[in-house]
């Protein structure tokens, strides 16, 4: 007697969306003042620890039950660096003997992120077009805030703010786009899929 395994369709949501909402949105706010908007105020610590940070984890954990590895790592991961920036700007003000980090550690921080994205955007490369330029994009802004916190140069953090707006908004686009195809049953906002190997 042979056993038929039993085959589970997945009807769950899709939590890319989510994820990459999460990101974008609050992408573009920071970078709203590193473009020189404004200054950094509790809407974008606010925007980093709920929907950049948590929303994002919570988008990975959904991953996680889908069996996407990339996605899991991505949302949780960018989720908590968001979590660890609000952290590394309020925990010096209020606790009291925590050290403010410096220009080079905020720069070694961000390299890490830099080095980290990098290698994601290699995965991308497997995937739509849309999420190649959303990471490929955040590579670039990742290396740049580097050259940002060595050099303190205010032009340099104005063109930076700029191109962190464009890849937040590319992930907005990317997470928007995947709701209203789905939604429609059709393309209505295209994601660029790439060529069958």
């Amino acid at each position: 007697m042979t056993e038929n395994p039993i085959q589970i369709k997945d009807s769950t949501a899709n939590p890319a969306p989510l994820g990459l909402l999460g990101f974008g949105m609050t992408t573009v706010l920071l970078n709203l003042h590193n473009a020189g908007f404004y200054e950094l105020n509790s809407m974008i610590l606010g925007m980093g620890i709920f929907y950049g940070g948590i929303a994002q984890v919570i988008a990975g954990i959904m991953e996680w039950n889908k069996k996407n590895t990339f996605a899991t790592t991505a949302f949780i991961s960018y989720g908590f660096f968001w979590l660890t920036f609000v952290a590394l700007i309020t925990l010096p003000k209020i606790v009291t003997g925590i050290v403010p980090a410096k220009p080079e550690a905020m720069a070694a921080f961000l390299g890490m992120w830099g080095v980290f994205t990098a290698v994601m955007f290699v995965g991308t490369l497997k995937l739509n077009r849309a999420l190649q330029f959303v990471f490929g994009s955040l590579t670039v802004l990742f290396f740049l805030l580097v050259a940002v916190k060595l050099t303190e140069n205010p032009a340099l953090e104005h063109f930076t703010g700029y191109e962190g707006i464009l890849c937040g908004l590319s992930a907005i686009y990317t997470g928007l786009a995947q709701v209203l195809n789905e939604l429609y049953d059709r393309t209505i906002l295209p994601l660029g899929q790439p060529k069958s190997s």
